[in-house]
Order: structure tokens, then C-alpha cells, then sequence
């Protein structure tokens, strides 16, 4: 039976139990990550425009970025000259809008992508986590995910 005050402890908290999983998920990559030479927000931006390179949006731009990775242009935008700095990525202004600004890789962007598989398959190897549990894992936080942004 709940104590009258159990609501408000830490370990009952599931804002906590996200937030202490995300680091630990994030620690857990750091080597993988290392050997890639990214952060783990880098990691990300690379995984959406690899998706991209096999089906890009109409307009491929750190705006669309932004909106798929929930960032703001303040944190893209170093973030992006740090992954055109060491060749990965190529941004160019819209000729029509010049607010707008594209993104696209560079040949050593796409080739990145051939590292990351291997590397990623012996992360997930090395942890021993069931495979089916984390698929339902990610099936329940996409639905979380659309409930809580469904109130705001």
C-alpha cells in the first residue's frame, strides 16, 4: 500500500527513470561514438540525414532538422559547423529563400554510415538486452512521446 508521500520519491518518479536511462543509454554509446568522432547530438543529426539520403524530404533543411531532431536553430546551427568543419556535412542557402539553408553529405558523411552498423551491432550484442523487450520498450515511449506532446 502507498504511503501518503511515496508520490513524490525519486525512485517513483518516471520523469527520473527517462532521464537516468537516457544517460546511462548515452554513456553506453560513448565508445562507439569516440571511434566515430561525434557526440551523441552529432550521432543523431547523422542518423536523420542518412534516413534522408534514402528518403529525403521535399525541402532538406536544418529547419526540417530541427522539427525532426525537437531542437532549436541555436543548438543546430553549432552543431551543424561542427559536422561541416570535419567534412561530413554541406550546407548551402537557399537560392529562392536565403533563410532557408539545405543540408546534404559529403561523400565522408555518407561513407560514416558503412562504420556505424558494425559498431552499433556489438553495442547491442555486448549488452545482452533482449531484443524484443527494447522493441516494446520503444513502442511504449512512441506512444508516451504522442500523448504528452498531444497536451501541449
Amino acid at each position: 500500500m502507498s504511503q501518503p508521500g511515496d508520490s513524490l520519491k525519486l525512485d517513483n518518479q518516471l520523469c527520473f527513470k527517462l532521464y537516468a536511462a537516457s544517460r546511462a543509454v548515452i554513456r553506453a554509446y560513448k565508445p562507439m561514438l569516440d571511434q566515430l568522432r561525434l557526440t551523441y547530438p552529432q550521432y543523431l543529426a547523422m542518423l536523420v540525414l542518412w534516413e534522408w539520403q534514402d528518403a529525403a524530404p521535399e525541402q532538406p533543411t536544418v529547419k526540417a532538422l530541427g522539427e525532426r531532431l525537437a531542437l532549436d536553430s541555436g543548438t543546430l546551427t553549432p552543431l551543424l559547423k561542427r559536422l561541416e568543419q570535419i567534412d561530413l556535412v554541406q550546407r548551402r542557402r537557399s537560392a529562392r529563400d536565403e533563410r532557408e539553408v539545405h543540408l546534404s553529405l559529403t561523400p565522408a558523411g555518407q561513407a560514416l554510415r558503412e562504420q556505424v552498423g558494425p559498431l552499433k551491432g556489438r553495442l547491442l550484442c555486448d549488452s545482452g538486452v533482449d531484443l524484443d523487450r527494447l522493441n516494446d520498450l520503444r513502442a511504449g515511449l512512441d506512444h508516451l512521446l504522442g500523448q504528452i506532446k498531444a497536451l501541449t
